[in-house]
């Protein structure tokens, strides 16, 4: 594609060079530029692309999109000033890539908890339909049945559109997306046009990145802003941030409530470690999840789909055939009698939900064993209230150690049991080694008991100085279980 027709995205203020020059990728890294590149200098969190210029230019990089045009200039490259290269990139790689949004219908999912399982549930809900469907989450990106590794919530802007284009020229009608408070703020979702847009609910989270809640919260709310009119807006009317979401979106406005009078009320009428019966829109459903959080999920799900043109009854149809997502609430039956239940929870609020679904499952008839604890270079505001919940709701817990990246584990587990009164420390150990927590929880359980694993879910490394190690809280458990036969 010809420089100036990908240009005919962004506002120039300046260009230096006149050249039309056959455009044949577009970079924000300088270590993959190839030659004929565009390269987008970004102000990063870490680093400002604009000290990279140089390094792109020598690895062929043809056309420079810049805030400051540099003093020193190649007259074989062409350099074009933007007011803002962060929000630029987003509209260039969606004209670099021919425009994908326009080829299918893609429906962002946004909030704190149950992003990858209202848009993987999605996902897998119309394929069944027949669709060609298209998932980026945090768990796995696909293109229809192809698995595409994936290393964030929601991948830079270039990526994202390399991967949506993808999915449009193999002929997906459909694509779901997870879109992360960070993928907002930094405009990754640039030029991208949504056809709908769902909020789950929002709770502390980020707070390492956005600093206060309410710029958490601002970020959330501009994915909806940013909707337009002829998107549909899915919001959760039980949060009490949910009506905030929508109130300056284009969009047409639309509910889902477990509690109060929505466009897809639901309620929980039965609830067990195999499944629950609802109740949505006075039609029953025998599904396989357990608790009101996974509630809330597939009645977002149902009025996705019924928003999108799908019948009712069949919608319920497949909701009855549709599994757990690995690492959400993802139960194993030990063959001592306990139940062991691995799940990503890794804010207070979400382990709360967790914690008290079990509590409604179990009814009193056995005891909670809770595993948990933080990750590293994180907010570290979180780390006592989750060990706080957790004692809160369990019977035992162990605090151990998470993702610590470049913390020490014993630093993390101490500000975390900083939350614990006395009362708490009763009920509370510590283990730094993570194997050994969880095998110490499976040696303290009892038949009937309930071990809850929490804070990596699908996850199978330990990120420990940089070095991501194979870990599976899964595997961990099966080979266990194993053991126990």
């Amino acid at each position: 594609m010809k420089l100036n027709e990908i240009l005919n995205a962004v506002n120039i203020r300046d260009t230096k060079g006149n050249a039309n020059p056959e455009i044949t990728g577009i970079q924000i890294d300088s270590r993959h530029i190839k030659p004929g590149n565009m390269f987008v200098a970004v102000k990063g969190t870490q680093t400002d692309g604009h000290s990279y210029i140089t390094k792109a230019i020598e690895n062929g990089a043809v056309a420079i999109v810049c805030e400051t045009i540099p003093e020193n200039l190649n007259d074989k490259v062409t350099y074009i000033k933007v007011s803002d290269t962060e929000e630029a990139v987003g509209k260039l790689a969606t004209t670099f890539y021919g425009d994908p949004t326009s080829k299918l219908d893609l429906i962002g999912v946004t909030g704190t908890n149950g992003k990858t399982t209202t848009a993987t549930l999605l996902y897998e809900t119309f394929r069944k339909f027949g669709y060609k469907t298209g998932l980026i989450s945090t768990v796995c990106n696909y293109i229809d049945g192809e698995p595409i590794p994936t290393d964030h919530t929601t991948p830079d802007p270039i990526t994202l559109n390399q991967l949506l284009g993808r999915m449009a020229d193999e002929g997906c009608k459909y694509a779901f997306m997870e879109v992360s408070s960070h993928s907002i703020a930094q405009k990754r979702i640039g030029g991208l046009k949504f056809a709908g847009g769902i909020f789950t609910n929002i709770t502390r989270d980020h707070l390492d990145y956005h600093k206060t809640f309410d710029n958490y919260l601002k970020a959330k709310k501009a994915f909806f802003d940013g909707l337009p009119k002829t998107a549909f807006a899915l919001t959760n009317a039980d949060d009490r941030n949910g009506m905030v979401m929508v109130q300056n979106t284009k969009a047409k406005t639309v509910t889902y409530s477990l509690r109060t009078l929505a466009d897809f009320k639901g309620k929980v009428l039965e609830d067990g470690f195999e499944g629950m019966m609802m109740d949505i829109n006075n039609r029953e459903v025998n599904v396989q999840f357990i608790g009101h959080f996974n509630a809330y999920n597939l009645l977002a799900v149902y009025g996705a789909a019924c928003l999108l043109g799908k019948s009712p009854e069949d919608v319920l149809v497949i909701l009855s055939t549709l599994h757990p997502v690995s690492g959400r609430f993802e139960a194993l039956r030990s063959p001592k009698g306990y139940t062991a239940i691995v799940d990503y929870a890794h804010t207070p609020d979400a382990l709360v939900n967790v914690l008290d679904t079990i509590h409604e499952v179990l009814k009193g008839r056995g005891q909670i064993i809770t595993v948990v604890g933080a990750g590293g270079n994180r907010d570290k505001g979180k780390r006592p209230l989750m060990a706080k919940e957790s004692a809160k709701r369990s019977d035992k817990v162990i605090v151990t150690s998470d993702n610590p990246r470049f913390e020490e584990p014993q630093d993390i587990i101490n500000d975390m049991l900083a939350g614990l009164t006395q009362e708490d420390n009763a009920r509370v150990i510590s283990i730094v080694d993570r194997k050994e927590a969880i095998r110490t929880a499976c040696m303290l359980a009892k038949p009937g008991d309930v071990i809850l694993v929490a804070g990596k879910g699908h996850e199978n490394y330990q990120e420990i100085k940089g070095v991501k190690h194979h870990f599976d809280d899964k595997e961990v458990l099966e080979y266990i279980f194993e053991n126990e036969r």
